[in-house]
């Protein structure tokens, strides 16, 4: 479920369960998209990714897992289509959230019967 971002900054075990992937890929998509993705890092080389770096990962999971792309087309498509990719990550999210709420909703129904 879509998870709003209201912090500055998050540590990569905040990330993985807001993206659902293991730290290990998203320290690779950091590698092949850092156009997309550029967590600071402390003196400790921690990273601190802000929200834009994870709505970024989120958009590279749409792409590489949802619509099966490969990182070679997907790097293709947002250097082509940003703000498309961007759109239709949103309006996909967004629908997700409302069939979210729409089977809590019919489940609270169900056992009221």
């Amino acid at each position: 479920m879509y998870q709003e971002l209201d912090k500055k900054y998050y540590r990569i075990a905040e990330v993985v369960e807001l993206v659902g992937e293991p730290a290990s890929t998203l320290r690779y998509w950091e590698q092949q998209f850092p156009e997309v993705v550029k967590p600071r890092r402390n003196e400790g080389r921690t990273r601190f990714y802000r929200p834009v770096d994870v709505e970024g990962l989120r958009m590279i999971s749409y792409l590489l897992k949802e619509r099966g792309l490969k990182i070679e087309a997907a790097r293709a498509e947002l250097s082509r289509n940003r703000e498309g990719v961007t759109r239709r990550y949103a309006a996909i999210d967004r629908l997700r959230s409302i069939r979210e709420r729409l089977v809590l909703l019919q489940q609270a129904l169900d056992s009221r019967k």
